[in-house]
């Protein structure tokens, strides 16, 4: 079965025209998928139309099975079920500005970082462009948000997954999740992560959506770098900063590393002054986080003074640099893990 999510509005028109039904219907259509409505849900259309609809596509490709939220900061984890019932997670961040999202994009994952529980298992399939965007609509339900009242405000692409790995389906889903007959989020209040693969990010740079770009560098060192990002042996931190010199050049949007501070690995004085050395002077962010521990992997956190240490040594060099809100930590917040625990539970 297909997912009709994944049309576009003008692929929605399509779909309509070939039917002999008027073509406003894809506008409702349109309207009651991204307010998170079944399709036998969407009561505008006659019971004929539903039902035929209902023979070529899932009624409703993702839902809510689960819930836990942090007694500490309001962080929510969701557990999604899809179709075909695999399961995928996300995270709701609730900050002054507005609530971010982190949704998944794929089934698990093919890239094996060493500190992260998305990749245990590996990749089971992708996600398609309506998978992504169901997990906000359903969440935005949950809020109880419309599409005139969003409550979703910001979209990362951090959850399970390399967004990149899935190019297509995320640059689908990029262009439904902003057009404005839809939930109309802005590009700019969205980030995707990647680990960095090259290609697709030079690729994305002309793909003329301008998102946020997010990069997992996690060390400077090439050869230390590969004991935490298998990527790592594909591509050389330069050939990373090239592709995101070159979409800063296409996009003129800053672009921003990530690091997680694994204690003993790469939270040493030495990593610092060459990340100094590699980053001055770009057009970039550092964004310094204190690992959310995954028992299996055997990777400790740095201690909190070591973090703040790293940063203030890179922001008094001059570069952009702070120590990201840990969020999420009661709740196992870190990627894959509630669906690790739901798969165990499940004999899976």
């Amino acid at each position: 079965m297909k997912i009709l999510g994944d049309l576009s509005e003008n692929e929605l028109k399509e779909l309509i025209s070939e039917t002999g039904e008027k073509p406003f219907r894809a506008g409702q259509i349109l309207r009651g998928l991204r307010s998170g409505k079944r399709i036998s849900e969407i009561t505008e259309l006659s019971v004929g139309l539903r039902k035929s609809l209902l023979e070529k596509f899932v009624d409703l490709p993702v839902e809510i099975i689960e819930t836990r939220k942090s007694a500490i900061d309001g962080t929510e984890k969701f557990l999604f079920r899809l179709s075909d019932g695999n399961v995928i997670e996300g995270v709701l961040m609730k900050y002054k500005y507005g609530n971010t999202q982190c949704v998944s994009t794929q089934v698990g994952c093919r890239m094996g970082c060493a500190f992260c529980a998305s990749g245990i298992g590996g990749l089971v399939r992708n996600l398609s462009a309506g998978e992504i965007l169901g997990q906000i609509e359903q969440v935005n339900v949950y809020l109880g948000g419309t599409l005139t009242d969003r409550k979703v405000t910001n979209v990362v692409l951090m959850g399970s997954g390399e967004p990149l790995d899935n190019y297509e389906n995320t640059v689908k889903f990029l262009k439904n999740v902003s057009d404005s007959s839809g939930l109309n989020i802005s590009p700019r209040n969205i980030s995707l992560s990647t680990c960095g693969l090259v290609p697709e990010i030079r690729k994305l740079a002309e793909e003329n959506i301008d998102v946020n770009l997010t990069v997992s560098l996690h060390n400077p060192f090439d050869e230390q770098r590969k004991k935490l990002m298998p990527i790592a042996y594909k591509y050389k931190v330069k050939e990373i900063l090239d592709a995101c010199s070159y979409y800063f050049k296409k996009t003129g949007r800053r672009y921003i590393f990530e690091y997680s501070l694994v204690k003993g690995q790469n939270d040493t004085k030495e990593c610092a002054d060459e990340l100094i050395r590699l980053l001055k002077g770009r057009h970039c962010h550092v964004n310094i986080i204190r690992l959310n521990e995954v028992k299996e992997k055997g990777l400790l956190p740095t201690s909190d003074k070591t973090a703040y240490s790293f940063a203030e040594t890179l922001s008094k060099s001059g570069l952009s640099a702070t120590v990201r809100r840990s969020m999420g930590a009661d709740i196992e917040g870190a990627c894959g893990q509630l669906r690790r625990k739901y798969l165990e539970k499940e004999g899976v």
